[in-house]
């Protein structure tokens, strides 16, 4: 029988994490993050490091005998972008390509109900 596990994706616009826990989402099987595949720091939140570090996780889910997964998707969120990052999408295609069987996608960016104030904007030189 396959095991069962929760994928959990944080991808902002400058990182990505993975992390892999068990059904209840206490104890941490995997993680890995876009730093610890690519050199530049410019280059932790772009598809090709999130490829990557999605096939780091599903390697050591394998060795645990886990297939089935429900993924976690979470942006920045709060009183910053909603929409996670461009490497979310590429790690879910990578996982699948890793023998991972996805049950269901979930976007749980968290969404304030008007908490904090937002940032000034910033305006440029005054002349």
């Amino acid at each position: 029988m396959a095991g069962k596990g929760i994928i959990h994706i944080y991808a902002s616009h400058h990182n990505t994490i993975i992390l892999l826990t068990d059904m209840t989402g206490a104890e941490v099987i995997a993680k890995c993050s876009g730093g610890q595949v690519v050199k530049a720091q410019h280059k932790e939140g772009s598809p090709y490091a999130a490829m990557k570090v999605a096939e780091t996780v599903a390697e050591k889910a394998k060795e645990r005998e886990i297939r089935e997964v429900i993924v976690k998707v979470r942006g920045t969120g709060g009183n910053k972008s909603n929409s996670p990052g461009a490497g979310s999408e590429a790690a879910i295609r990578s996982l699948t390509r890793n023998g991972m069987i996805i049950k269901s996608i979930e976007n749980v960016t968290p969404i304030p109900h008007n908490g904090c104030r937002k940032k000034k904007r910033y305006r440029g030189k005054k002349k």
